[in-house]
């Protein structure tokens, strides 16, 4: 079969290896170098592996981690599995309610298990529009169901019911939070910050309270406080062990190192995060914008190569990340592209690198201002460096300026 045939795993392998500079012997022997016990022959190895690049014969669970554990990567982000999102129809089909029927009950305070399994699936609902939904409207859905939600804490619950109301309160306000944010509210987002941080505290929840950590830890990110991203991610880490967030504590503390300049730090931070993301379970909703998504791990570590200047890891992640991703990830796709503008400007391809960057600040309804400002700003350092006379690098500084005064 042709190239473009083949599985896109098997493309993976063959890129991933191709990038390092490896012949199909090198990658062998690199894999026995990472495997926790003996292999087979190496002649026997080489032929899977060959017949692995060929799209022959997938590799079975112990090989897929292994070949990932060999390039530095997770598991499900060369091998990804199908998840599920929740939906409108999902909630009546589980419950036997619609949504006007779970607001008349919180009213008429019967909350029974019915009653909290449907507020259960419309949280995971709102958390899995995150990426896609505009912050507007998101924002406003998000802070009426907080609020119905909050009340309960008022009526008679036992104490199971009363821990299960402050946990889905915790999950809104985080989620509120990071729209808040997204939107350039940043002290209304901090003022949600601290309460979803406050819910997790007193419902005994360390993975509400690790997200709240990583959302200080992202505030720092944005704004240049690289030193208080790593405190708020260590912090994250000491009270979220066992869950997925630890994974996306240690991409923002690389990436703040990244920007510190300092890559062994960056590569030890990325391997701790990989092997917590391969010792997880596949998540049931990659939708969930708390839940981590494996996939996203190419997104984490694309940053760190772009900042590092390793532009040719940074552009392989970059267009694995456009080719893994749709419509329903529109940052993550503008990240990508600003990575391919960056290494379109430092290789001196104006045009490419404008045209990437204007699609990145452009594409899609939602955003994320602080984040697109952090990434497009090194692009627009770049252009103004190497190209500050030329009239596309001032019609892109113009459109940059706009988006942050908006």
């Amino acid at each position: 079969m042709g190239h473009q045939e083949l599985p896109a795993w098997a493309q993976r392998i063959r890129r991933e290896r191709e990038l390092r500079g490896w012949s199909q012997v090198d990658a062998v022997r690199a894999m026995a170098a990472h495997a926790d016990e003996a292999l087979p022959d190496r002649t026997h190895i080489l032929r899977r592996w060959k017949a692995w690049e060929a799209g022959e014969h997938k590799p079975d669970d112990r090989y897929q981690s292994l070949i990932a554990r060999t390039f530095g990567t997770a598991k499900h982000a060369m091998f990804p599995a199908a998840g599920r999102r929740n939906s409108h129809a999902e909630l009546l089909a589980a419950t036997g309610m619609d949504t006007l029927e779970v607001i008349g009950r919180i009213r008429a305070s019967d909350l029974d298990g019915a009653t909290l399994d449907a507020l259960r699936i419309t949280v995971d609902r709102l958390c899995s529009e995150y990426a896609y939904v505009p912050s507007e409207q998101l924002v406003v859905e998000g802070r009426e169901w907080l609020g119905r939600v909050a009340d309960l804490r008022n009526g008679r619950l036992t104490l199971a019911q009363h821990r299960e109301v402050l946990t889905l309160a915790g999950w809104l306000a985080l989620l509120v939070g990071c729209v808040e944010y997204d939107a350039g509210d940043q002290l209304s987002a901090e003022a949600t910050r601290r309460a979803a941080f406050s819910l997790g505290r007193e419902a005994g929840n360390g993975e509400i309270q690790g997200w709240a950590h990583e959302m200080r830890a992202w505030f720092a990110l944005t704004s240049g406080d690289y030193r208080g991203a790593i405190t708020a991610a260590r912090a994250g880490a000491e009270v979220a062990k066992g869950h997925g967030v630890a994974v996306q504590l240690a991409a923002q503390e690389a990436k703040a190192w990244a920007r510190l300049g300092d890559r062994r730090q960056v590569g030890v931070t990325l391997d701790r995060g990989v092997e917590i993301l391969n010792a997880l379970p596949y998540p049931d909703n990659v939708a969930h914008h708390f839940v981590v998504d494996p996939s996203k791990w190419d997104f984490y570590a694309m940053d760190c190569y772009r900042i590092l200047g390793e532009d040719a890891m940074a552009q392989d992640l970059a267009e694995e990340v456009l080719r893994a991703t749709n419509d329903r990830s529109p940052m993550r796709r503008a990240e990508a592209r600003i990575t391919l503008a960056v290494v379109a400007a430092r290789a001196g391809e104006l045009e490419q690198a404008v045209g990437q960057g204007g699609r990145a600040l452009t594409d899609g309804a939602k955003r994320s201002v602080p984040s697109l400002l952090m990434c497009s700003a090194e692009l627009a350092a770049i252009l103004q460096q190497r190209f500050a006379g030329e009239g596309t690098t001032r019609d892109y500084l113009d459109q940059l300026r706009a988006l942050g005064s908006t």
